[in-house]
């Protein structure tokens, strides 16, 4: 398999600031009033992911040519959607990494790279969704089950706190969902079996603000094994917002899954 590539075909944005972009709860609000700006998953808390821009039209759309592109250096399924902020790009990748590129050239401006345990149990690959952010700061989930905060002009980590155990089936790749000053997450891996759970926490400290589970209990591999099936949400997925209530409308997708062999079984998402 090639190493994935990354090509923009229009320009996008303006330079980046030199004393680093600012995101604020209110931005995050207005959404895409900012045409320029795409400051989470779904481009705003309604999540139509729709831009209002105007230039390309139906007219013009076949004129339309590669101006750079990015090679990644790392194999595998790219997942993401990007944050676009002041002229750079931020983007998560496959097998923990991340990028801020420039808008205008493509030039890298910085890269991290999660260094993730060989023992990992995951179903789909060593995929991520994206970053959330808040302030000068980028957050990003990983596939070890871990929630990081990244200095956006750096990408050096601030702070990082373990969500829940990777070695018994916890894993996360979800686009974090900031809603005023919390970081809210859903965890994955109901294919092993893992009882699910929606996480909030604080965007200074990374200290935990609440956590709801769905389940009473997660099945036991003895129940697992006797029914040969299990039904349960394979990731919880923080997506929407209501603007006026600021009450998040959660979403999960369910997923029917046959047990297999050692840590893995096939599944389809329903």
């Amino acid at each position: 398999m090639r190493a994935l590539l990354m090509v923009v075909v229009a320009s996008v944005g303006l330079a980046a600031q030199a004393g680093g972009p600012q995101v604020t709860s209110q931005d995050l609000l207005d959404g895409l009033k900012d045409p320029s700006r795409w400051v989470t998953y779904g481009g705003d808390y309604n999540g139509h992911r729709h831009s209002p821009l105007t230039q390309i039209t139906p007219e013009n759309v076949g004129q339309l040519t590669a101006q750079w592109t990015f090679q990644t250096g790392t194999l595998g399924s790219f997942q993401t959607t990007p944050v676009v902020i002041d002229g750079v790009i931020y983007a998560t990748g496959y097998n923990g990494f991340a990028w801020a590129i420039d808008a205008r050239s493509g030039r890298q401006i910085w890269r991290y790279r999660r260094q993730l345990p060989e023992d990992l149990h995951v179903c789909c690959g060593t995929v991520n969704r994206g970053f959330g952010v808040l302030g000068d700061r980028l957050f990003m989930t990983t596939i070890d089950a871990h929630l990081l905060a990244l200095d956006m002009k750096t990408g050096g980590i601030l702070w990082d706190v373990e969500l829940a155990d990777y070695k018994v089936g916890y894993s996360a790749t979800v686009a974090p969902l900031i809603v005023k000053d919390k970081v809210i997450i859903g965890i994955a891996g109901a294919e092993f079996g893992i009882r699910g759970f929606i996480d909030a926490y604080d965007a200074q400290t990374g200290k935990r603000a609440w956590r709801f589970r769905r389940a009473t209990r997660a099945p036991t591999a003895t129940a697992m094994r006797a029914r040969g099936t299990i039904s349960t949400p394979r990731q919880w997925s923080p997506s929407t917002l209501t603007r006026e209530t600021t009450a998040g409308i959660i979403s999960s997708r369910r997923t029917t899954c046959t047990t297999g062999t050692r840590h893995r079984c096939r599944c389809s998402a329903s």
